[in-house]
Parts: structure tokens; C-alpha cells; sequence
């Protein structure tokens, strides 16, 4: 009898939260069980290299590949209809944002692009029919319209209650799969709120990780020698909005003028906010104390060498960072955004503490000082489990 056979889509394999629990995926599945088909728009990004041997990259195609890239470079690649269509969506979109209010991130310009371009794109793959398509990131026009499949899955990676989405646009997309995947209660929730009537597609599975995978690149190279101070804390992720970088100047300042004058706060990522937040170390005079390390194809060394891994997010969907500072056993403080509880047993597994800036340097500063806690802390990481894999399970289930 033939292996179920599955298709999974996503954009690139940059360095992201998503895109590291897709590897976790992607490794935790068995080939003996199944054949998989990785299809990725844009063959690009450093985690390219992790996609198991086994696993069919499809070859890229070029109007895919151009989805995200600037329109300049796309009419150079001669993608005049794709650049048509994302002109057009861009149109619609600037039409909608003027007839609605909403407060926090607008996510919608994804949507109406994916609406609109999807029609102008080819089929993917046509010859073959899969048991299983599995749309790992949004949009999920292309899985719903541009795979053969039996069953499809798409998954949810964010907070629905932080971010803003034209409900009515995205509806008919979701209710078109079989299932979806959501990466915890606290997500499946908001999004259930926006969406009541998809309630009973929803299935929780959690990011997965692989724990040797993490602790082996953790100990690839030594950068003890880069991280250097008193107190090492560490924060890794997009320069955006919902990562609330821009605040933590401020937060460190706060944290320096009540005595931790040894602090040390680095911060991995890259993306579109780094001018604001270098403002801020300007403006707080933190030049010294906040210091951006740019992007790092692996960022487990610095895990390993922090004292503290902290996430200070405005909002988050699960973040896979803090579950792999976890498998490394390093005591982890995160921000009260609306998904905090499913994501740490306060005063377990990690803290919860305040997402305003006195709110969060006074809880920095309170950990800090609580070694027992600490300790305590650090204890129970060691006899946890972050990895999660046998969330794999859930992905046979629905084969059957």
C-alpha cells in the first residue's frame, strides 16, 4: 500500500518563528510513514539548509517566488500581471483601511495581495493528487486554489485579538480546508471569536521542536567572548512592532538607574524597525546597555551564553524562541501580552511580568534578585519537555 503523501507550502525559510516550526515539523516526521513534498515560494533564507534530505524540495517558481519581493525587481523578472494584480490589491487595501478603525498591527494587506494574485499564479505540482495539503503560513489562497488534495490543513500562527484582518475577505479561504491547526487554547480562542462559525475545524497542535537539534547548534561555536557583563539578558526576533524592541531602551534605562548597572541587554533580529529602535538607545542614553547583534543564521550560542532570555512582546502567537531558550535550561522572563499564560507557568517554567515599561523593569529587576527563584526555575527546565514532538501524531490522525 502507497505512503499517504503530503504537500506543505510557505513563503521562504528565513529566520522566524514559523519557519523554525516547520523544521521542527519537517524533522519530526517519519518517512517511513509518509512522502512529503515541501513547496517553497522563494527559495531563500539560512534554514533552507535544515530541510531533511528526505523531504521532495520542489523547484521554485518564479512567479511565486516574486509574491514578496519589491515590484521593481519583479517587472525586471518579467512578472508584469503579478505586479498588476499586487498593485490592484494594494488599491482595494488602501480603499478598506479608510472605511474601518481598528487599533494595533493591520495584517489585512496580506490578504487582499494573496486574493489577488493567486488567480494569476500556475498550478502547483497538477499531475498529483495528495492525501494532505498543509498551508503553513497566511495567506492560504494558493493551498485552498492551486493544489489538487483531498485534504487540507491550514494553520494558525496568530493572536487574532492583536491584529487586524477584513474577517469578511478571509472567511470563505479558511472555511475551505478541512481542518485547522492552531499552536495553542489562547490562540484558537481569538480566533474563534473572530470566526465563530469555523469552531469545529479547529485542532490544537503545538509548534514542534527538536530538543538534539537545538542543543547540538547551541553548541557549534563559543560566543561567550560577545556577550560580556554582569547580567546578559537576551531577546531574539523581527525589529517590528509586535516584538516592542522600541521600548526596551526605556525598560533597560529603568533597570540601570535602579542599580543593575552591570546589565547587559542584546538583542538578534533584523527587519524595517531597527532605525527605531537605535532612536531609542539614543534617547535613553543606552548605548552601552542595549545592544543590537543584528541577524544570526544561529542564534543558540547566544542562548546558551545569556543569563536570561526575554521576550518582551506587545503580542504573540506561541513563540518558539522562548520554548527553545527552554530546552537550553535558561530562565526566561516574558511580557503579559494575551497568549503569555499558555505560553509559561508563572513562576515555573519561566515569569510573567508586566507589559508596560515600569511594570516590566520592576519584574526584571524583582527576578534578578530572586536567586532561589531563580534556581528553582532553572531546576524544572531541566526536567521539563519543550520539544513537543509527538504533536506530530495529530498530522497522521488526519491522514487516516
Amino acid at each position: 500500500m502507497p505512503k499517504p503523501r503530503i504537500i506543505i507550502l510557505m513563503h521562504y525559510l528565513e529566520l522566524g518563528g514559523a519557519e523554525m516550526a516547520l523544521i521542527g515539523l519537517l524533522q519530526a516526521l517519519d518517512p517511513e510513514r509518509v512522502d512529503v513534498d515541501l513547496f517553497i515560494y522563494s527559495h531563500q533564507g539560512p534554514l533552507m539548509k535544515y530541510i531533511p534530505k528526505w523531504v521532495n524540495l520542489l523547484p521554485e517558481v518564479k512567479s511565486y517566488s516574486m509574491i514578496e519581493r519589491p515590484m521593481a525587481e519583479a517587472l525586471k523578472a518579467g512578472q508584469f500581471r503579478l505586479v498588476v494584480k499586487r498593485l490592484w490589491a494594494r488599491r482595494k487595501h488602501s480603499k478598506y483601511v479608510k472605511t474601518v478603525k481598528f487599533t494595533g498591527d493591520d495584517g489585512s494587506i496580506m490578504q487582499y495581495i494573496g486574493n489577488s494574485v493567486t488567480p494569476v499564479l500556475p498550478c502547483i505540482n497538477p499531475s498529483v493528487e495528495y492525501d494532505l495539503c498543509i498551508s503553513f503560513l497566511t495567506p492560504h489562497n494558493i493551498g485552498r486554489d492551486k493544489v489538487r488534495a483531498k485534504k487540507r490543513l491550514a494553520w494558525i500562527h496568530t493572536d487574532y485579538s492583536t491584529v487586524h484582518f477584513n474577517a469578511e475577505l478571509e472567511l470563505p479561504v479558511w472555511d475551505a480546508y478541512d481542518g485547522i491547526a492552531s499552536i495553542s487554547d489562547e490562540v484558537s480562542h481569538s480566533f474563534i471569536e473572530t470566526f465563530p462559525e469555523l469552531s469545529s475545524k479547529i485542532t490544537r497542535i503545538d509548534n514542534i521542536l527538536s530538543s538534539k537539534f537545538v542543543r547540538e547548534r547551541a553548541n557549534e561555536i563559543n560566543v561567550d567572548s560577545e556577550l560580556n557583563g554582569e547580567i546578559k539578558l537576551l531577546s531574539i526576533g523581527r525589529y517590528c512592532s509586535a516584538k516592542n524592541y522600541d521600548n526596551v531602551p526605556d525598560i533597560a534605562r529603568r533597570l540601570v538607574n535602579s542599580g543593575l548597572r552591570g546589565l547587559k541587554w542584546y538583542i538578534i533580529g533584523y527587519g524595517g524597525g531597527e532605525a527605531l529602535i537605535r532612536n531609542k538607545i539614543a534617547e535613553a542614553g543606552m548605548h552601552e546597555h542595549v545592544i543590537l547583534l543584528g541577524k544570526k543564521e544561529n542564534p543558540y550560542p547566544y542562548i546558551k551564553a545569556c543569563d536570561i532570555y526575554v521576550q518582551p512582546s506587545r503580542y504573540e502567537g506561541k513563540s518558539v524562541t522562548v520554548r527553545e531558550a527552554q530546552i537550553l535550561g535558561k530562565p526566561v522572563i516574558v511580557t503579559n501580552y494575551p497568549t503569555a499564560s499558555s505560553q509559561i507557568n508563572d513562576g515555573v517554567d519561566g515569569v510573567i511580568v508586566p507589559l508596560d515599561n515600569e511594570g516590566c523593569a520592576k519584574g526584571i529587576e524583582h527576578f534578578v534578585h530572586n536567586e532561589k527563584v531563580v534556581q528553582q526555575i532553572i531546576k524544572n527546565l531541566q526536567n521539563g519537555d519543550f520539544a513537543s514532538e509527538s504533536e506530530v501524531n495529530k498530522i497522521y490522525e488526519l491522514l487516516k
